[in-house]
């Protein structure tokens, strides 16, 4: 992960990193990801690993991307809780993220110190979080207005724990977003200044395209997209129920949901301009 995150920097993109809640949504993303050239992380978050199970996902990442001939990361994303992320190194993952931006500065760092102590066992990348990300889904809540990253506990968590990446809050947001999202990239720049790993950029589902490639010149590295892609998979297969209600065979049906989904994939990559890097 470091190694393409680094690509990433020189080459003016990003690496794009979609979320999955199963595996018809993992394979759309890599699907689009080969088709594309580009590469990609697949992501689960806390709710998808405890309802398929740390071990499983850890093993159906791994033959998605030995499968693949573009770099595929499996990724534990937002994860509140230290033993899950600890359960994710053991079970495999090349990638986690461990995320106590809710809590003290403090508590932020050691949590994170004591992440990336395990990982670096195991040659893991860790991912943290300072600010806060607004809105409300499983990824998190939080619907206050002292969400913007500060410059010094940036630094402070980026050279004090061995972190490979730092999430910022800079007015993006969980979750569709209810007007235009104002995105502080003053800020952005600011902390791109003052620290030496790769930014990464969530709630990118909603960020107009050339605000997200402005950020992305501003020195974000990563972009995370999810809602979008559950959307589309829940509206699609809803339409095809309704007008279809004769299919009752699984592959039939979701076959469709599939391609719909590989579609807003191939969006995604082309914003974060990381097509045919590979």
């Amino acid at each position: 992960m470091k190694e393409l995150l680094a690509q990433a920097d020189a080459g003016g993109y990003a690496i794009p990193a979609f979320n999955y809640s199963d595996l018809w949504e993992m394979e759309a993303i890599v699907s689009a990801a080969q088709e594309l050239r580009s590469p990609v992380m697949i992501a689960s978050n806390l709710q998808v690993i405890q309802t398929h199970g740390v071990t499983r996902l850890a093993k159906l990442g791994a033959a998605a991307a030995a499968q693949a001939d573009v770099p595929v990361i499996n990724h534990l994303d937002h994860c509140f809780e230290e033993d899950v992320c600890l359960a994710a190194i053991e079970a495999g993952y090349p990638s986690v993220m461990i995320d106590k931006s809710h809590c003290c500065l403090e508590e932020n760092i050691d949590a994170a110190k004591r992440v990336v102590a395990k990982a670096a066992e195991k040659g893991v990348d860790v991912e943290a979080e300072i600010g806060r990300i607004k809105g409300k889904s499983v990824e998190g809540v939080y619907t206050g207005d002292d969400f913007l990253v500060d410059v010094p506990s940036a630094v402070r968590i980026a050279e004090q724990t061995g972190i490979t990446s730092l999430a910022v809050g800079i007015g993006n947001a969980h979750g569709f977003y209810k007007e235009k999202p104002e995105i502080n990239f003053r800020r952005l720049q600011e902390v791109n200044e003052a620290v030496r790993i790769p930014l990464v950029l969530h709630g990118g589902t909603g960020i107009p395209q050339e605000d997200i490639q402005k950020a992305i010149r501003l020195g974000i590295n990563k972009v995370n997209i999810g809602t979008q892609l559950h959307y589309r998979y829940v509206t699609t297969l809803r339409k095809i129920l309704s007008e279809q209600p004769e299919i009752c065979n699984v592959v039939d049906l979701m076959l469709p949901v599939l391609n719909a989904i590989k579609e807003d994939v191939k969006r995604g990559i082309l914003m974060c301009m990381s097509d045919h890097k590979v």
